[in-house]
């Protein structure tokens, strides 16, 4: 498979935004663990784990860390950096290990683990595909150091429009396993998540605009034409 081929960008571009994705579900899941860890006896779902407060909290810490692992990663496979798969595998099997504990804990204190299964079941997928990626036959092609800067920038672009749009609707998304006596505990800190979410979405689309321009002023056809009415 050609580093070229429609096939290779495609995978790509999907690794790029899969990674981001679950880089972000991470940190926003270790930044939700807070409630739990911090204030568990506030509910009495969550009464259980306050035997085990320590632990929830390394929980938080953990997610933290591994989301920023997990965003650097996808930083390092745009630039298509040596050692940026490696970065993103390592990120995405150290969520999975902390995930699986995580949700054992749970189960066990409590009797549920939501929210934290949907942030473990997202990176087992991405795992799944970045395992499949390293077959020889895919990897030839998809190899993130081969990358065109033009492609891996559409896909980083597309990956912060993309976690943004999640960052603005988070509340709603994980609205379901965060709340407790009609109220939606995942409806918090509004200002800065839609500052943040706003600045992925402007930051993506920037991304795209400068390709777009940079590829209107190498067109030579178009640089002829605007030669031609200068004159």
């Amino acid at each position: 498979m050609s580093s070229n081929s429609f096939f290779a960008k495609f995978l790509r571009f999907t690794g790029i935004v899969l990674m981001a994705l679950t880089g972000g579900f991470t940190l926003l899941g270790g930044i939700g663990t807070t409630c739990a860890a911090l204030f568990p006896t506030k509910w009495d779902s969550m009464a259980p784990l306050a035997h085990f407060q320590w632990l929830y909290i390394l929980f938080v810490l953990s997610g933290i860390v591994i989301g920023i692992m997990g965003v650097r990663a996808t930083i390092m496979l745009v630039k298509g950096a040596d050692k940026s798969y490696q970065n993103a595998f390592d990120a995405l099997v150290a969520g999975v290990v902390v995930g699986i504990i995580h949700i054992i804990v749970s189960r066990a204190l409590r009797g549920k683990s939501m929210p934290v299964d949907a942030v473990v079941y997202t990176t087992i997928f991405t795992l799944l595909i970045f395992m499949l990626f390293k077959i020889p036959a895919i990897w030839q092609g998809v190899n993130f150091t081969k990358a065109k800067a033009s492609d891996s920038k559409k896909a980083g672009g597309a990956a912060a429009i993309a976690m943004g749009l999640f960052t603005l609707t988070i509340q709603y998304t994980m609205g379901s396993t965060h709340t407790w006596g009609g109220v939606n505990y995942a409806d918090a800190f509004n200002t800065s998540m839609t500052v943040i979410g706003l600045a992925q979405i402007l930051f993506g689309t920037g991304i795209f605009v400068g390709l777009l321009l940079t590829g209107l002023t190498l067109n030579p056809i178009l640089k002829q034409k605007i030669s031609g009415l200068s004159k």
